[in-house]
């Protein structure tokens, strides 16, 4: 006599970013003549939210989304320089690089993830669409995910080249320091189901 096993319960789940239980990181890098004596800025993304859902089967993870909104004028410099370079550098952000008052908001949109694991860890691949400065350009992001209880946490970088979305390179101290094209992004998100 066959008996066949019950089909693993397929379960809908999503979840909220908890913004200030993340961290978000937007490095860039000084270069040019005097690169020595400039600054290579740490920006922390700090006025996003986001959403997150997906189905679990198992082990398996599939139909997953996911939705990320910033508020550009809310990135802050977080380096250890005095405050009139620091106000001078978010100035700049916000006037020249991203141009805040015409691209209020960034946001990160992504419907094709695939996901590699078993039990509670997983590699996964996000293949979504950047919008940024205006513009909006494919952008594949690498994470390794953990699914805790009723949160999941991921951790990755990515790079951004600015002048694919329409950004010029930022210069100082007449053009003999200038900020490099690719900047270097990092994340350690951590979202949770709703209460």
């Amino acid at each position: 006599m066959h008996v066949s096993k019950p089909l693993a319960e397929e379960a809908s789940v999503h979840y909220v970013i908890d913004a200030k239980g993340s961290r978000f990181i937007v490095q860039a890098f000084a270069t040019g003549l005097l690169a020595s004596f400039g600054h290579s800025p740490r920006i922390a993304v700090g006025n996003f939210q986001g959403e997150l859902s997906f189905d679990r089967t198992g082990s398996t993870i599939g139909a997953a989304q996911l939705k990320i909104s910033i508020q550009s004028a809310g990135l802050e410099v977080v380096d250890n320089i005095s405050e009139k370079d620091r106000q001078e550098i978010h100035r700049k952000m916000c006037e020249e690089v991203l141009e805040t008052d015409r691209f209020p908001e960034i946001s990160y949109e992504c419907s094709k993830v695939s996901a590699n694991g078993n039990g509670d860890r997983y590699w996964v691949a996000l293949n979504g669409e950047l919008t940024l400065h205006g513009v909006t350009k494919p952008l594949p992001v690498s994470a390794r995910a953990v699914i805790a209880g009723n949160s999941v946490r991921a951790t990755g970088e990515f790079p951004v080249r600015q002048s694919e979305f329409g950004i010029a390179p930022v210069t100082a101290a007449a053009g003999a320091i200038k900020i490099q094209d690719e900047v270097k992004c990092t994340f350690d998100i951590v979202a949770r189901e709703p209460e």
